[in-house]
């Protein structure tokens, strides 16, 4: 096992290994001391994970399992707030500024080396097929009960998948594809630190999520974008279902249940990003201010 700052090196090494960089250019990059870098540098090479400034085939092999096995899109709601759009085209099809919201996930997806990826979808399912054209890998999940439940009900369609997984909405704008990397450490949600929200935020303590709420102070905003471990994966497996059978279960977002319910049990982090690398659009008036296409 690696810790996170050997990981830390280890993955920047394998995304840069054609590029030249001093210790001290390493450290600013990752927001290390340039002794920890030293440090830590000597002992990866003396574990044989690094030799002449680049990761060996042993380094290689020490992340493989932090590797990213699969990447899930929830796509199976109406998207009621972005009508008349969404009257005959769903919300993840939408396209803005001549792209398809969904293609600036998927391209992010596949560009990180990710070759597994399912779509959940429901509302206008057949649409999705047009997706096939420049994505031949894509599979589909079927979720029947897209209009009559929460999104709870689209994860639990592929709920026995989300180990070394990322779950994404399908509906965010990604500006910023380095957000999608090959390898993660653990258990994580996007998020933008910030003084004020009125949306869905974390509150946190330490390095963890401590809490999810609408609304709130010194927090993080929260974008739909998570990565699930190993471990942590086959446990949500089990709770999702456990939340969608009990009364009120099929109401609930996913999301609730890890971070509400059964958040003593798990430790999940937050990887932090701008909103400059994630538009998150979700009324007709934002897309209109967002692609004067639409603004007729």
């Amino acid at each position: 096992m690696l810790n996170k700052k050997e990981f830390a090196i280890l993955t920047y090494l394998e995304a840069n290994n054609d590029e030249k960089f001093t210790q001290k250019e390493l450290a600013e990059e990752l927001n290390f001391s340039v002794g920890t870098v030293n440090k830590l540098w000597n002992e990866l090479e003396e574990k044989g994970f690094i030799e002449n400034k680049q990761i060996t085939k042993k380094g290689l092999n020490a992340l493989e399992p932090y590797r990213v096995k699969r990447a899930i899109f929830i796509a199976a709601g109406f998207g009621s707030r972005l009508v008349p759009i969404t009257l005959n085209t769903p919300k993840p099809l939408v396209r803005v500024k001549g792209v398809r919201i969904i293609d600036t996930l998927l391209d992010a997806v596949i560009a990180a080396g990710i070759e597994e990826i399912i779509i959940v979808r429901g509302y206008l399912a057949e649409q999705f097929d047009q997706l096939k054209y420049k994505y031949p890998m894509v599979k589909f999940v079927e979720n029947p009960l897209y209009n009559e439940a929460n999104n709870i009900s689209s994860v639990m369609c592929i709920r026995y998948l989300l180990s070394n997984a990322y779950v994404l909405e399908a509906d965010l704008f990604l500006s910023n594809p380095k957000l999608i990397t090959k390898y993660q450490y653990s258990s994580n949600y996007l998020g933008v630190p910030t003084e004020k929200t009125d949306d869905w935020c974390f509150f946190m303590e330490g390095d963890r999520i401590k809490r999810l709420g609408v609304g709130g102070l010194n927090c993080h905003h929260m974008f739909g974008i998570s990565y699930w471990s190993e471990d942590d994966g086959r446990k949500l497996c089990n709770h999702v279902e456990q939340v969608y059978n009990s009364p009120g279960g099929k109401e609930r977002y996913w999301d609730q249940v890890a971070l509400g319910e059964y958040i003593k049990e798990y430790n999940i982090g937050v990887r932090e990003c701008t909103f400059d690398d994630i538009v998150e659009i979700d009324t007709f008036r934002e897309l209109k201010e967002l692609d004067k296409v639409y603004d007729v």
